[in-house]
């Protein structure tokens, strides 16, 4: 039983020679090193992005479907054209607009619908009808500052 206890020592003394001191009073050692405030920073301006949804066309009512982050999912009948606006802080957003004519005047000749997002002024994304059929427009994408 003594072997063991004296190899478990022996062991503990050849893995690690490690010194612990335990301060009973202040070091002596002094830091010289003056330590100056820091000026405090300004917080980031958070940059707004400005988000403006436009459908155009010569459609009698069409139904427009969007999604921002103050409201969520909407979804209006509305004439033409329809615009809005928000904006947004996020790095990434995604956007999305669906528009889908109800009905075209019968004394229109060449029917037109045009559904666009613009970030900050500038065109993100475009889709354009010229047809009789009722179909969806879908424009959407994934904005990145």
């Amino acid at each position: 039983m003594t072997f063991y206890r004296v190899a478990i020592i022996a062991c503990a003394l050849a893995v690690g020679c490690t010194r612990i001191t335990v301060p009973t009073q202040p070091s002596d050692r002094i830091n010289t090193t003056p330590i100056v405030p820091t000026n405090p920073t300004s917080p980031v301006p958070i940059s707004k992005t400005k988000i403006e949804l436009r459908v155009t066309g010569n459609a009698n009512q069409v139904r427009v479907r969007t999604s921002n982050p103050q409201d969520g999912l909407i979804q209006v009948i509305t004439t033409l054209p329809y615009l809005t606006s928000f904006e947004i802080t996020e790095e990434t957003f995604f956007l999305t607009l669906d528009v889908t004519p109800l009905s075209y005047p019968a004394n229109i000749q060449f029917p037109f619908l045009s559904a666009q997002i613009f970030v900050d002024g500038k065109l993100f994304r475009e889709a354009t009808s010229g047809d009789w059929f009722l179909n969806t427009l879908s424009v959407n994408g994934t904005w990145r500052r």
